[in-house]
């Protein structure tokens, strides 16, 4: 469970590295952070258009960058583009990746981004198709995972694998002070595309609402290399950055819409009932 002494030694140090590095170094030409924005684990919550109905209560051109996946070989071209711009993100990291790459959690720390978590496994076949048991067990390995890469503490934000929570497993990650994060604007860069493709796409789905939490996902090359041109194309057309944190203050929240309706839930159902399919044929053949 996330005990408060790590929350405030996260808090601390969070601010204590990054903020020096935005005043010390940033000039006024860069991107930077226009402000932080902390958010109050212990009241429990899940945000993001696109899954929930609520998302965190940003201004108009206001965005929040999240990055899935990582730690992977174009994690460091994403970091490097991040910095250049002196921009924070947060990272939401595969356990067995963090394992595998340490070093590169621990720049990422370093450069003052907020580490949340993404399972251990990422399995394919989601968490909701896993027995409770096994998928708690995936989620709190992916965590220690991350932990230990990290070198510290860790910020208590989720995002599911595929955004496919269930009832059971949101409550109890909420009733263990993790934040539950969907997004909404996606990048679809889990498809193949050109950056260029990328950019134009993802700057074209902001534009229709204005802000918002940005997903993206630093293991893929594509996005590595549209991400320069995507941060001066935000600063260009007036955007700013947020940069989310672990903190006491109350979370500020913007519900949907009366006609809100779950964009992610309609593509889990398709994609889980394709592999549950597939899985029946295996079986069978």
């Amino acid at each position: 469970m996330f005990k408060l002494s790590s929350l405030f030694n996260y808090v601390f140090f969070s601010f204590a590295l990054g903020a020096a590095t935005v005043h010390a170094e940033c000039s006024s030409e860069t991107l930077g952070v226009s402000r932080l924005m902390t958010i109050n684990n212990a009241n429990g919550t899940a945000v993001g258009l696109q899954t929930y109905p609520q998302t965190l209560g940003l201004a108009d051109h206001e965005v929040v960058l999240t990055f899935d996946d990582g730690p992977a070989a174009p994690t460091t071209d994403v970091l490097n583009a991040l910095a250049k711009e002196c921009v924070r993100a947060t990272f939401f990291m595969i356990g067995r990746n963090a394992s595998e790459m340490p070093a590169l959690v621990k720049r990422a720390v370093k450069d003052g981004h907020s580490i949340a978590h993404h399972s251990y496994s990422h399995p394919t076949r989601t968490l909701r198709l896993m027995d409770e048991a096994s998928a708690k067990a995936d989620i709190d390995k992916g965590i220690a995972a991350v932990d230990q890469a990290a070198g510290g503490p860790t910020t208590p934000f989720f995002r599911f694998p595929g955004f496919a929570d269930t009832a059971v497993l949101k409550d109890w990650m909420i009733s263990r002070g993790y934040t539950i994060f969907g997004s909404d604007v996606w990048a679809s860069d889990w498809k193949q595309m050109t950056p260029k493709e990328e950019l134009e796409l993802t700057l074209s789905r902001l534009e229709k609402i204005g802000k918002g939490i940005i997903l993206f996902h630093d293991s893929k090359l594509q996005t590595a290399q549209m991400l320069p041109e995507f941060l001066h194309e935000l600063k260009l057309r007036g955007y700013h950055i947020v940069h989310i944190v672990s903190g006491p203050s109350e979370t500020p929240l913007t519900q949907a819409d009366a006609n809100w309706s779950s964009t992610t839930e309609p593509i889990i159902e398709k994609t889980l009932g394709a592999h549950n399919s597939g899985s029946k044929q295996k079986e069978t053949h």
